[in-house]
């Protein structure tokens, strides 16, 4: 599943190129997760002002409202001004004076939904909730403490759940609970602050390393420009299973944590 590194890296791909671009019209296949929300004429003659993002979304704002797209289990998009002719897993198309913009989703549970601006009800619904984000200034090495202290699910799952910090997937919080030497199935209340503190620090930088090398393309990620990520390559322990540990040399282990694997070293990570 693309996840906020994948997204970020598909918003910078794109994002200068578009905007200033006016709509002409966009093009469907077969339905998404969710409806447009709006007549797709009525978005003909809008202007794109910026690209933004907010966890796993990308927010296309225009002159009059925004588009918000979700990649899905397995979406990426595309930005160019001579795209091929639409295939079967190419469900939506934005054509606009700079290029199309398209959404590729084999397993369609992607979405392109139209909101009036940020406080639309629709977009509260999907954004509301969403935790801060863990490249920017608001996420603080205090705030993080004090809400992981009070949680007793596993570290990781609450890292998942994106309600704490938003955007951090399974392949980076395997990665940073790796080099912070927490155990994934450790409460988070049981960790203590300046484990947290580390740890704080260690997404951030996961993070904005897998930001740099383009994201993690596991099975068909690629983004706007069609490169695949190579983050997976660096990986110290994800998709390492029984693979000797780089640090100590032990076998990395794998178990399920939420229908998720979830990968780890034992004796680097004992609590």
């Amino acid at each position: 599943m693309p996840e906020l590194p994948e997204v970020e890296v598909t918003r910078q791909g794109f994002a200068a190129r578009i905007q200033g671009a006016v709509v002409r019209g966009s093009a469907w296949g077969k339905p998404l997760r969710w409806a447009l929300g709006c007549d797709p004429a009525a978005l003909v003659g809008r202007t794109v002002t910026a690209v933004g993002r907010r966890g796993k979304y990308l927010l296309v704002h225009m002159d009059q409202g925004l588009l918000l797209i979700h990649l899905g289990m397995s979406g990426s998009l595309r930005f160019d001004a001579h795209l091929p002719e639409p295939g079967p897993h190419d469900h939506f198309t934005l054509h606009t004076s700079h290029g199309d913009l398209r959404l590729h989703d084999p397993r369609r549970f992607g979405a392109v939904v139209y909101a009036t601006g940020l406080d639309d009800a629709i977009a509260r619904k999907l954004l509301g909730r969403l935790g801060v984000e863990p490249l920017s200034d608001d996420f603080t090495a205090a705030g993080f403490v004090a809400q992981m202290r009070l949680l007793r699910a596993p570290v990781k799952q609450v890292l998942l759940a994106g309600e704490v910090v938003v955007g951090v997937g399974n392949i980076y919080a395997c990665e940073a609970l790796f080099q912070a030497g927490i155990r994934p199935t450790t409460p988070a209340q049981l960790v203590g602050p300046r484990r947290l503190q580390r740890l704080h620090a260690i997404i951030r930088a996961v993070l904005a390393q897998a930001v740099a090398a383009g994201g993690s393309t596991l099975k068909d990620f690629s983004g706007a420009d069609g490169q695949a990520g190579h983050f997976q390559s660096q990986a110290l322990v994800y998709g390492r299973e029984g693979q000797p540990c780089t640090a100590c040399g032990q076998a990395i282990r794998r178990v399920m944590q939420g229908q998720r694997s979830t990968y780890f070293c034992a004796a680097c990570q004992r609590r």
